[in-house]
This record gives structure tokens, sequence and C-alpha cells, in this order.
């Protein structure tokens, strides 16, 4: 190592240099991973390569070490990012390929409460991948955003569908049962609850917190440590913090995102207060028309369906998934409207809808159930990391 001492104005220029040919390579891999989509076009080969993934992988280990002296869990995060960000750019490039009638300058999306919600996040999240100018259009309860793509006054809606911490939100799937929409996306976003007020005080300060009735459930153990803290409900986050900020006294707080705290001017009074550190949720995208996803893309496949009241009528209908090696990753049930003691299921599925195995299946599910309805077929926007062992 040279003994040459730098000053730190030469030490941050030489770092401003290297960010910049970082960036450079990022951009010309980027580049690279849609002549890769292309070639797969012709060649009808899957997205992913699990085994082509872990060579590569193994290898960027074994020579971070012997050559960089970078450590193997470094490599690792890192790359898992770069592959995830390859695989859904490929995947849109294939999408909009499978989708030429559904590419459009633009698209207008609705979404629960104002800029800066959860949802306003998740959609912008969502569609930045899909090269299009987003009209945004903010409703007040989740029954709105399906009206107001069911009525074609907006292209797309962005519903929460379950949270790790609070569990699945009931009323979105309720909503599912009577809808003519269907599901064509989904994406999982991390939420970073904090505490956020007009000005920097003492949480003993506090006396009135407003949020949404799920931020107020995920952080339950933070909120029984404020003594005498009023809890006030509001339509989203972002309404919350909205209506801190028209209120403007100290005392009053909102749970949201801290980032989207200064979109209203609050800053951050205390942050991390989720029940669990490892705090997302899942949401999906509906439309008035399904939408066609590539066989080369990994899909999930969501339908409802009501089985019979006799003993075991369920667990048929599951076997039936088992039997064709459909895996299942949730399962939900509602009560039926109107009918008493009776249940409609909920059930994603890894698979495609067009697979032999999935026809198949619903084929014979058809037979066995009292009622059943694909509500949609869509990419897997969840990338899970390619798994390698470090040691």
């Amino acid at each position: 190592m040279s003994d040459t001492q730098y000053s730190l104005d030469e030490i941050r220029l030489r770092l401003n240099e290297l960010d910049d040919q970082l960036l450079n390579l990022l951009s010309e891999r980027r580049q690279m991973s849609i002549e890769v989509a292309k070639s797969k076009v012709q060649t009808s080969k899957p997205v992913r390569d699990a085994s082509r993934e872990q060579e590569l992988l193994v290898k960027l280990i074994n020579n971070g070490k012997s050559k960089y002296q970078l450590d193997a869990e470094y490599i690792t995060k890192l790359f898992h990012t770069i592959i995830e960000d390859s695989v859904l750019l490929q995947q849109a490039y294939l999408q909009e390929l499978a989708n030429p009638d559904h590419q459009k300058p633009l698209a207008r999306v609705a979404f629960l409460g104002s800029k800066g919600s959860y949802s306003h996040l998740a959609s912008r999240e969502f569609f930045s991948r899909k090269n299009m100018e987003l009209v945004e259009l903010n409703c007040e309860i989740f029954k709105e955003v399906a009206k107001t793509v069911e009525s074609g006054h907006a292209d797309y809606g962005v519903l929460p569908i379950e949270n790790t911490s609070s569990g699945s939100i009931n009323e979105v799937y309720d909503l599912l049962q009577h809808t003519t929409l269907y599901i064509v996306g989904e994406l999982t976003l991390p939420i970073e609850h904090c505490l956020v007020g007009v000005s920097d005080i003492r949480l003993e300060e506090i006396t009135t917190l407003y949020s949404h009735p799920q931020p107020h459930q995920q952080c339950s153990e933070f909120l029984s440590r404020l003594k005498g803290v009023k809890l006030k409900t509001c339509a989203s986050t972002a309404d919350a913090m909205k209506k801190v900020q028209e209120l403007n006294r100290p005392d009053i707080a909102a749970i949201g995102n801290a980032s989207s705290g200064k979109l209203y001017g609050l800053q951050p009074l205390q942050g991390n207060i989720a029940n669990q550190t490892e705090n997302h949720t899942r949401f999906i995208v509906v439309a008035r028309k399904p939408v066609e996803v590539s066989t080369q893309i990994p899909a999930k496949t969501t339908l409802i369906m009501s089985t019979s009241q006799q003993a075991g009528s369920l667990v048929q209908s599951l076997l039936v998934l088992q039997r064709y090696g459909i895996n299942m990753t949730k399962l939900e049930s509602r009560p039926i409207m109107g009918n008493p003691w009776e249940e409609m299921f909920y059930v994603d599925l890894e698979a495609h809808l067009d697979s032999k195995e999935m026809q198949q299946a619903l084929v014979e599910l058809t037979k066995i159930t009292k009622h059943l309805k694909v509500l949609g077929c869509y990419p897997t926007e969840n990338v899970k990391p390619t798994q390698v062992k470090l040691g």
C-alpha cells in the first residue's frame, strides 16, 4: 500500500470519480440485461436460470476474495440487488411484447390516500419500470379505488392486500369477492413507520396521534408505551400527516413514512416503531382487463372459490393442487355476504394460468367447487435471492 498522503478534498474528488464510473458500469450492465431479454425472445428460454445465477455468484465471491479482498456477504448482498434489477427489467421487456395494446404514454392510477401515502409510494414504485407517465388519482376508501377503475376513470388501482405484522386486509379481500376487476400485478413494499410532528418534542408531550388503522395495529407495542395519548384514524397515513400539518400543534403527531413527512413539513420524532423490524406490505394492481403473461416469466395465479358444506370439501380441493405439483402461497377465507356460515376462499398459486398443470387443475376444481373464478394471472415481482453457501 502506498504511503502517499491525500487531503480530504482529494479523497472526496477521487470517490466522486469512482462513483461516476460505477454508475456508468451499472447503466451499461442494465442495457446488456435488455439484450439478454431480446435473445431469450428468440430462444424462448425462461428469464431466470438458477444454475447460471449460482455459478455467477460463486465466481464473483471467489474473485472478490482472492483479487480484491472483498467480503463474501458484501458481494452477495450487492449482486442480489443487481440480479433482481436485471430480472425485473427482462420481465418488463417481455411483458411489453406480450401486451402491445397495453402500452400507453400515460396511465391513470387510483390509490388510497393523498400523495405520500404508502399506497402512493407503491404506485410509483410499481410503474417506475413501465415507461409510463402517471396521472395520480387519490381516493378516500378502498371501495372508491375499485369503483374508479371499474368506471373507467382510472386504468389501474393499487390496493394493499396483506402486511407481515398486522396480517390480511379483510376489506380488500371482501372487495375482490364482488368486483369485476382483474389482478394484473403485485408489489411488496418495505414499510418504515415513523412518528412525525411539526416540531421536535419529547414523546411524553404528545396528546393525540393520527394514522390509518393498519399502522395503529402494526405499531401497537410502541403505542402501548405512550400513556394518555388519543389515537385518531384517518383514511391513510398521508391524510394523517396532512392533518397534523393543518392543525400545526406540537402536541399532535402522526405515524407515517419519514420521507413522506417532509412533503408536509414534518420532522421525524421516533423511527423504527413497528412491532416487527421486517415490516412489509404486499400490494396488488387491478385493472378492467386481464394481462397476458409471457410463459418465460415466473407467474402467479389468484382464484376465489367456495366449496360445499360437507366435511373435507376444502381438503379435497387442495389435494387437487397437490396432485399437479402447484405450490400454494396464500389461503384466505372470508364470509360470503348473505350466506351465513359459508365462506369464500382466496388462493394464491405459484403457477402460470396457461400451464398444462394449472389448466388440468382448474377442470377438476370446477367439478368439485360450488363457485370458482380466476381473479388474475400476473408476473411475480418478488424476485427470490439466488442461494449460495457462504463460507
